[in-house]
């Protein structure tokens, strides 16, 4: 531990797929807005065969935190964390967030879950322009991923 809280390590998206593809104890989870996940799309694990937990770390559009993240990502678990858990968001800063969220909760049950950032996120960084989508992140780097 670094101060009170866990270390959360960090990847890049093509490090966490991979990792994802090799290691049947991980599982995704996409911090991101409900909005977020209809207008650009979500990582998609089906090939896979991991499970993807969408759970809001904030709403959209008051961006207030969801007080439930916790309770809801250990709902989707059914009491049985896998040994690594993947955070990903827009662009890696929520998510880092979370992950340390639940690092700590975790470790506060003995829980020794692995908790990994997703560094650049789903949509990675902004270019030049100040737009998403074209310099880094899950996407760009031609990661699985599918649209509603």
């Amino acid at each position: 531990m670094s101060g009170d809280r866990p270390i959360v390590d960090e990847v890049d998206p093509a490090e966490a797929c991979k990792i994802l593809e090799s290691d049947p104890d991980t599982a995704l989870v996409d911090v991101r807005t409900r909005a977020e996940w209809a207008f650009t799309g979500l990582p998609d694990l089906s090939a896979l065969g991991r499970p993807l937990w969408p759970v809001e770390w904030v709403a959209f559009p008051s961006m207030a935190r969801n007080p439930e993240f916790v309770g809801e990502l250990a709902a989707r678990m059914n009491g049985k964390p896998p040994a690594r858990l993947f955070f990903i968001c827009r662009s890696g800063s929520r998510s880092m967030a979370a992950a340390q969220l639940v690092a700590a909760a975790l470790a506060e049950k003995g829980v020794a879950a692995q908790c990994t950032n997703v560094a650049e996120g789903f949509e990675g960084d902004l270019d030049a322009d100040g737009h998403r989508g074209r310099v880094n992140g899950w996407k760009v780097r031609g990661l699985p991923w599918r649209q509603n």
